[in-house]
């Protein structure tokens, strides 16, 4: 069994791979991918393995974007942390998935499912069809943040948030009224708790909302750099990989 696996983060893809190896001990693991640009290039210079363990945010963004940029002929067992409405839409679709942390005796359980019910004559999952269930309009998306600053609690309404960003390590969001607080989330749960339609994450550093974008320039190597309401110093231009999905974003197109 010729594996890929898909995780950005370290000792969760030595986990994964350790946790193979003792159910599959002849599995061969092909190879460990970190983003989707490193994925999108891999798939374009190798052949496709058996099976593919991918987790769903990954560090420049979400790994559901790999299947926009490359055509996926491989069976796949998503990996996630959260996301209770994607795991709804994996059972309609027959796609296998793991909660984090892995279980052994659950990997053992999709690996058995994939053997049964997957070969080379086996029609694929209809992912296109599970990609537009988790950009479901209805889908249960974040509406407001609990914020804590002092002794003061509030709430910030996801629509009167501009961006969120980090920086130093630390996670804020910034309002459209230009108030910045600090909050629990990092950006990559954040990715899947956000509108698709109305936020968009241009870098490893920034989420915007589309309604914060002031102006637009083209930049090098086919890169936009945003000016942002309210402004902020730092650096905020879309990444080479995230560009294309910008555009795409930006003109509405599913």
């Amino acid at each position: 069994m010729r594996i890929l696996i898909i995780e950005d983060e370290q000792p969760a893809s030595t986990r994964l791979k350790k946790l193979l190896l003792e159910a599959e001990p002849n599995a061969v693991i092909l190879d460990e991918i970190v983003s989707i640009k490193s994925a999108v290039e891999w798939f374009k210079n190798h052949s496709h393995p058996d099976l593919i363990f991918m987790d769903i945010h990954l560090a420049d963004g979400n790994s559901f974007d790999i299947f926009e940029l490359v055509n996926i002929t491989t069976p796949v067992i998503f990996i996630t942390a959260y996301d209770e409405f994607a795991l709804k839409a994996f059972k309609v679709n027959s796609v296998e998935y793991l909660l984090k942390p892995v279980k052994q005796e659950e990997l053992v359980a999709a690996l058995n499912k994939f053997k049964t019910y997957f070969n080379k004559n086996t029609p694929l999952p209809d992912l296109s069809k599970l990609m537009e269930n988790l950009k479901d309009p209805g889908a249960s998306f974040k509406k407001r943040f609990l914020i804590r600053y002092g002794e003061h609690i509030k709430t910030v309404d996801t629509d009167n948030v501009a961006y969120f960003y980090t920086e130093e390590k630390i996670n804020f969001l910034r309002t459209k009224d230009n108030h910045t607080y600090h909050i629990e989330y990092n950006l990559d749960k954040l990715d899947g708790m956000l509108d698709p339609e109305k936020f968009f994450r241009i870098n490893r550093q920034f989420i915007i909302n589309i309604d914060a974008i002031d102006q637009m320039f083209s930049f090098s190597k086919s890169r936009v750099k945003i000016n942002l309401k309210p402004p902020i110093d730092l650096d905020t231009i879309v990444s080479t990989e995230r560009s294309p999905l910008f555009k795409e974003w930006l003109s509405g197109k599913e």
